[in-house]
């Protein structure tokens, strides 16, 4: 692929590159994946109005995420297995973000550590949390995040339980990949990923082996999920997360107005509208239907961020339009990645930019602070 567009050509690219069980754990939904292909889709319904004989000189898709200025209103999510994506790949897209002005959301589930990251990739980046059972470990977990300077906590609230994702099951997903038969050959026609893996030590869950007690191997994601992802996270423990943390906390998995109400009350910075990329309940509303409504409850009273089905700088806007003070790409990162390591992601986030920034003044806007409602159809976007 000579000339790359779209981050469609870069999923195309990375489906070539990255071995099909973690190909799938990136580009996969839970159950019937009706949610993950929703949150991608309902973007196409709403229409933008163009406007002409509008001055285009001077603009600017810059503005401030949680007080960070940022040169789009983009941030990079939290995704796991990143480093299983591409050798190296929290430390490889932390850069690329750094670089490009946008915030990166270290997952608890990397590959690369906190301390890695923010020796390779500087200092300054989000961490994401997620509740286990292991209270002590966690609490070890926020101080790690502390010590690195992390910016801002993202606390995710909707994995208590694990959706069940039929791909990642019929392929045996693992880290490092189980050398299966049906593996071995899959991994065999991807060499430029094997290469790869096979000059980086970072092949387990960095933040995870060596910090808790009685672990040395998670060379199973799902059976560490089973056991230490705690069902029993309440708003209490929001209360106690955030006293330990003491910084800016986000709240990641927002998707009903009562529960966005529950965040305000949480006294927490800012909340996600998201339903984990449609990975969790299949059947829920798309992350951008869901939007509106809670702009509307508590938009006034923290920040409202969204995430889920971002493939383009149009995307962006239309989530911006509809009360976002910012967006989150997780597939398009990772497709970028596994693509094209540190020059893919740079390249996804180029794509977004362009688009955003062309698809800005075509609608009559030049600062991102004048974007609203006033720039789509009327009757084709959620209310």
């Amino acid at each position: 692929m000579t000339v790359i567009t779209t981050i469609e050509d870069l999923r195309i690219l990375a489906e070539k590159r990255v071995p099909r069980m973690f190909y799938d754990y990136a580009d996969s939904g839970s159950w019937t994946e009706s949610t993950y292909r929703a949150n991608e889709s309902d973007f196409h319904k709403i229409k933008l109005r163009q406007r002409v004989a509008v001055n285009m000189e001077g603009r600017s898709t810059a503005t401030t995420m949680m007080g960070q200025h940022v040169a789009m209103p983009v941030a990079i999510a939290p995704t796991g297995l990143t480093g299983m994506q591409h050798a190296d790949g929290e430390i490889l897209a932390a850069r690329a973000a750094q670089k490009f002005g946008v915030p990166f959301t270290l997952s608890t589930m990397s590959i690369c550590s906190i301390e890695d990251v923010a020796k390779h990739a500087g200092e300054g980046f989000w961490f994401q949390l997620y509740v286990m059972k292991d209270r002590p470990f966690i609490e070890r977990l926020i101080d790690r995040a502390k010590a690195a300077n992390c910016a801002a906590l993202v606390l995710t609230l909707d994995l208590q339980i694990l959706g069940q994702r039929h791909k990642d099951l019929k392929n045996g997903l693992s880290a490092p990949p189980k050398l299966t038969l049906a593996n071995i050959i899959n991994i065999a026609t991807k060499p430029r990923w094997a290469l790869g893996m096979l000059g980086t030590p970072r092949r387990q869950f960095g933040n995870i082996v060596g910090h808790v007690s009685g672990v040395a191997d998670m060379s199973s994601l799902s059976s560490w999920t089973a056991s230490q992802f705690d069902p029993c996270l309440n708003w209490g423990d929001v209360e106690w997360i955030q006293k330990r943390w003491g910084g800016k906390l986000i709240l990641k998995g927002i998707q009903d107005v009562e529960d966005a109400k529950l965040a305000v009350q949480s006294g927490a910075d800012a909340l996600i509208v998201s339903n984990h990329g449609g990975r969790q309940l299949d059947g829920a509303q798309s992350s951008i239907e869901a939007l509106p409504a809670i702009v509307d409850a508590v938009g006034t009273q923290i920040e409202v961020h969204m995430d889920g089905g971002i493939r383009s700088g149009q995307d962006v806007l239309k989530a911006c339009a509809l009360g976002a003070k910012g967006v989150y790409i997780g597939r398009s990162m990772l497709y970028g990645l596994g693509a094209m390591g540190e020059e893919g992601v740079t390249k996804a986030l180029e794509i977004i930019h362009k688009e955003l920034d062309l698809t800005m003044a075509f609608c009559g806007r030049m600062q991102m602070d004048t974007v609203d409602k006033s720039i789509l159809l009327p009757g084709t976007f959620p209310v």
